[in-house]
């Protein structure tokens, strides 16, 4: 019996399934199957191997899958989730990897980020976006604390993406808004997979389209629904130049911070 069973007993359920330093698994019958390990497996080449000296932000990092592959690289990680269950598990799991030094977990929502003045090289925005009653704020916010890299992963519904968009519509000819190609949000009203957090569908132009107009472009799409982008500050789309102003006002206007009070709780280690 490995020592650690008594530990993910006590601590579950576990949606992330965690292999342990001795090969115990947190959650061996995981409904996805190894998850998020094979997802895991087609992106870890896309990002360096080497992140000593780079931070990173992992946005509903869950029980902490992601933050502790990367800070096994080198990296100094900020985990953010909303859920205490889940940074609970995440912290027993560094603390059993032996990497609490190098992640920092705060219990906190996206919109927390707005005013913040911190940036990360590396943002994981997985699974998350679709989660949020306001889809385009949030990635408005994520979009400003990225330096280099943004990966996105969002549920998505079927769609082609097309060659190119028209630059502009004439009110009078609406039609190509029907399209199958066109960018499109479906709002889900009441739930989706029994989750009633589940608000939105994306198709892939839109969140495409969304990540152009924060400035961003899409580089690579490593596998299904996730997408590895960077800046791209002479994107035509970008909407930073001319709708700043929106953003502030949404967020309650520029300038100063408020990080001691925005939220965040930072618990005693799950060994302690």
């Amino acid at each position: 019996m490995s020592r650690f069973e008594a530990e993910i007993a006590r601590l579950g359920p576990w949606f992330h399934n965690l292999h342990l330093p001795d090969g115990t698994e947190t959650c061996p019958d995981h409904w996805l199957g190894d998850f998020p390990r094979f997802k895991w497996e087609r992106l870890k080449d896309h990002i360096p191997a080497d992140l000593r000296g780079s931070t990173v932000l992992d946005i509903g990092c869950n029980a902490g899958f992601y933050s502790i592959e990367l800070a096994k690289r080198g990296a100094t990680v900020t985990a953010l989730d909303v859920d205490a269950h889940y940074l609970t598990q995440a912290r027993w799991a560094a603390d059993v990897w032996g990497l609490r030094d190098r992640i920092q977990f705060e219990r906190a929502q996206v919109y927390s980020l707005a005013r913040d003045p911190r940036r990360w090289d590396l943002i994981l925005f997985l699974g998350v976006l679709y989660h949020l009653r306001y889809p385009a704020l949030g990635l408005d916010i994520v979009s400003r604390c990225a330096a280099k890299t943004l990966i996105i992963q969002s549920l998505s519904m079927p769609g082609e993406t097309p060659e190119s968009m028209p630059a502009d519509l004439e009110l009078s000819n609406r039609e190509p808004l029907t399209r199958p190609d066109w960018p499109k949000l479906s709002f889900v009203e009441r739930s989706l997979a029994q989750d009633q957090t589940n608000w939105w569908v994306p198709n892939q132009s839109c969140i495409e389209a969304m990540v152009r107009s924060t400035g961003f472009r899409v580089v690579s799409r490593p596998l299904d629904e996730f997408y590895v982008c960077e800046p791209d500050p002479s994107n035509a789309s970008n909407m930073w130049p001319w709708n700043e102003a929106e953003y502030w006002a949404a967020v309650g206007g520029k300038g100063g911070t408020e990080t001691a009070e925005r939220g965040k709780e930072h618990e005693p280690s799950a060994t302690a």
